[in-house]
């Protein structure tokens, strides 16, 4: 067996997991590298990452690289001695960085390369409605998620499943297959598969572009763009209510696949129902939060949000 020495590197929750993980199941962590941290909210308070928050709970050493290629930096990584390096939703490496280790640096991506390469893959993988997806690991070379594979696992996606849902069960599943790959190295037992060479589907990141809801598309194309952004970032639309006309996001929706007449992006409601019509039916809106207002029900909205008579969603 190899005396390992591990240095993690993360930045979000899912990577805290995945760290918390390790740390709780006695894995040699000798460093851990994050985000700077960051202001943010009204008070512009630094904020600190998730996985910064869980290495000062456990006393493991930090360092907050803005400059991953600086000398300083690499210099005080050096100093740790390290032998394997885990990335987990972190930045792109430099290969001074990268390649320091002796038996290398490997990443977990959230899906089943090469499919999803990029910043966003368990959104994308329900944007696409694809009914399963999962996570792998990999060994980082200089291109993004294209090294070899070290081990992967599948999962299923459920029809109605949203993004924070899935979110959870890959982040639990990904921290199980990061073990089971530190077990591998550790024994020395290793045998990686080359990426194919796939026309493989993207997920690039997610912007308030590519998150506006486009109500021409077919309901069920329009479905699974609302869940696949549930609940973060969200898709958002423009409400058209007679001179009024204010963004909203929407969260929870069913669908209604029936004929009409009706323009797509017509709102219809009733007193406890508001949905949308589209050309293959009607979108039902459970959740929804309008510019300037709370996260509500349709129903809460609709007790004190009046829809004039060809109210639309654009």
């Amino acid at each position: 067996m190899r005396d390992l020495r591990i240095v993690f590197m993360g930045t979000p929750d899912f990577a805290a997991t995945i760290l918390q993980h390790l740390v709780e199941n006695d894995y040699n962590v000798v460093g851990v590298i994050t985000a700077a941290d960051k202001p943010a909210g009204r008070g512009r308070k630094l904020n600190q990452s998730a996985v910064k928050k869980y290495a000062l709970s456990q006393n493991l050493p930090i360092l907050q690289p803005t400059n991953l290629k600086s000398e300083e930096f690499q210099e005080e990584l050096k100093k740790w001695d390290a032998n394997l390096q885990i990335v987990v939703a972190f930045r792109m490496l430099p290969k001074s960085v990268w390649a320091m280790p002796e038996y290398g640096t490997f990443n977990l991506h959230a899906s089943l390369l090469p499919e999803y390469r990029g910043a966003a893959p368990i959104n994308w993988a329900i944007i696409n409605g694809e009914t399963k997806t999962g996570v792998t690991t990999f060994f980082i070379d200089d291109k993004i998620d294209t090294g070899e594979i070290i081990l992967q696992s599948e999962v299923d996606i459920k029809e109605n499943e949203i993004v924070g849902e899935l979110h959870d069960k890959l982040m639990h599943l990904g921290a199980n297959l990061v073990a089971e790959t530190v077990d591998l190295i550790s024994k020395g037992d290793v045998a990686t598969t080359k990426q194919p060479e796939l026309e493989e589907k993207s997920a690039p990141k997610l912007y308030p572009d590519n998150c506006k809801i486009d109500w021409s598309k077919p309901l069920e194309v329009i479905y699974n763009h609302i869940r696949g952004l549930n609940p973060y970032p969200a898709a958002w639309t423009t409400i058209i209510n007679g001179k009024e006309e204010v963004s909203a996001k929407i969260y929870g929706v069913s669908k209604e696949n029936t004929s009409h007449s009706l323009e797509h992006g017509t709102i219809i409601t009733t007193k406890k129902e508001l949905k949308v019509a589209v050309t293959d039916g009607y979108l039902n809106i459970l959740q929804i939060k309008i510019s300037g207002k709370k996260l509500m029900n349709a129903q809460s909205l609709l007790n004190g949000y009046q829809f004039e008579e060809g109210a639309k969603m654009l």
